[in-house]
């Protein structure tokens, strides 16, 4: 069984939950017809990481954002 686990930044209202769909979809129909698995038997999931709970050379993604703009 495929099982793909997608890491994103959550910010700006996105991702949307369109877009969350569109991912999984998209995911799904890349791996079946790469590997010729059943769709029923994916699994695909998104992590939603928050710009506060990573960061970049010692400084939170949301600093580094804001010091770059």
């Amino acid at each position: 069984m495929p099982f793909v686990n997608i890491r994103i930044t959550k910010e700006n209202g996105e991702p949307t939950a369109k877009q969350k769909e569109e991912l999984i979809s998209g995911v799904t129909d890349l791996l079946h017809s790469v590997l010729k698995k059943n769709k029923a038997s994916m699994v695909v999931i998104i992590d939603e990481i928050d710009t506060d709970n990573y960061g970049l050379g010692g400084k939170s993604i949301t600093q580094v954002r804001k010091e770059n703009t």
